[in-house]
């Protein structure tokens, strides 16, 4: 029997991000840490996993450290550098996306510890169910996949890297534990058996007669989405359906097509978001008209602000503060004026969708007003959360 301390970095991530769930809307969670943690204990290994830098509680033999995007690099070296210090007799080992992208950077930083490239052990535990028991917190949701890898190879993603070979899953029935399911498949649609898999999900029923309620923290596949699938992803209770909108402005008519069909199967033109990358090989003004077509749909937008995949630091800081390529990535395209403008841009025109405000046009100011109020907002009947979706998400965020 061995002691396995798990480690989550410090990543620099809001409170409110730590996790997803109705509580707390957020983007990440630590769900290879809590499979790997389901392997040991049934092993007969002692498990603890913490998040930051604090004492184990216990005196490890082993310190596995994950990592996310390659730019948050420092937080995954600050965490080794910690526990080495603090047990000088435990292994440390680093795993995750940037430990997979960019090894060499990471052996040369930490010397001292052992950098494992793609999932953990070969994919040994990538069928164990997660010890969400591992967590302080209790979530309302799980995380599952459905898939790993990806058909595609898009260029500004790491996930065919990471992940090169394809599986699927042709059940998962079995795997569900709560009523809020949130899918970190990178492309939901591509798994040949999803329409039996969505069919599962529409049958489950839990306590009480309980529905299920489903997310996929990636954009569908258009390719892939068909109105029968359509219909299967409403019927299964697919929450705020995101479309991967990366390619140019030209097609915009399969696009369209693709919102407009999400709306037949009864979607609601607020619940639909379309994801876009920008700063990338799409220049500002092919991005604004992108945008602009979805302001004519009245659709809200998911912004990814791109960088590259071998760059171990990212400091953009939001806000009118001018920056430049020595401080973020800028594509040679974009400047920094362009990028700051596009992430405002995007902004206030989810708002003025979310408010009805007419012709999606943003008004300055409006968000702060009593929203109710008829002199205020006379679109708006009733109080409005308001719930402005993107930000600076990344390519490889769903392999977390």
């Amino acid at each position: 029997m061995m002691n396995i301390l798990l480690v989550e970095p410090n990543f620099p991530l809001p409170d409110k991000s730590k996790n997803h769930g109705s509580k707390t809307r957020a983007q990440f969670l630590p769900i290879g840490l809590l499979k790997i943690g389901t392997w040991h204990k049934t092993h007969g290994d002692r498990v603890r996993l913490v998040r930051g830098l604090r004492a184990a509680g216990m005196k490890p033999d082993r310190v596995l450290i994950t990592s996310l995007f390659t730019y948050w690099s420092a937080a995954v070296h600050a965490a080794a550098r910690y526990y080495h210090a603090r047990y000088p007799a435990a292994a440390i080992e680093v795993g995750g996306i940037y430990a997979s992208l960019m090894p060499d950077h990471c052996r040369v930083a930490l010397p001292f510890a052992e950098v494992f490239q793609g999932l953990y052990r070969g994919g040994l535990v990538e069928n164990v169910t997660p010890d969400f028991s591992l967590l302080e917190e209790d979530l309302d949701y799980q995380v599952l996949h459905t898939t790993r890898g990806c058909t595609r190879h898009c260029s500004f993603c790491g996930t065919w890297k990471i992940e090169p070979e394809f599986t699927f899953k042709r059940s998962i029935v079995a795997e569900v534990q709560k009523q809020r399911l949130v899918f970190y498949d990178n492309n939901f649609l591509a798994n040949p058996y999803v329409d039996e898999i969505l069919r599962e999900l529409i049958d489950v029923r839990l306590s009480r007669g309980r529905r299920l309620i489903c997310e996929c923290q990636s954009g569908f596949d258009l390719r892939l989405l068909t109105p029968a699938r359509a219909r299967l992803l409403r019927e299964a209770n697919f929450k705020a359906p995101r479309i991967a909108w990366d390619g140019p402005y030209d097609r915009w008519p399969k696009v369209k097509a693709g919102v407009d069909l999400l709306k037949q199967v009864g979607y609601g033109r607020k619940d639909i978001f379309v994801f876009m990358v920008y700063n990338h090989d799409r220049r500002y003004k092919e991005m604004r008209a992108k945008l602009d077509a979805c302001r004519r749909w009245k659709v809200r937008v998911v912004d990814c602000r791109y960088r590259p995949l071998d760059r171990p630091f990212d400091n953009y800081r939001p806000g009118p503060t001018r920056q430049t390529a020595a401080d973020y990535h800028i594509h040679p395209a974009w400047s920094d004026d362009e990028v700051r403008r596009f992430r405002r841009a995007v902004r206030h025109q989810n708002i003025a969708i979310l408010l009805d405000l007419p012709n999606g046009r943003y008004l300055a100011g409006c968000e702060r007003r009593k929203v109710g109020s008829k002199s205020a907002c006379p679109m708006s009947p009733r109080p409005i959360i308001i719930r402005c979706d993107g930000g600076d998400l990344h390519p490889e965020a769903a392999l977390a």
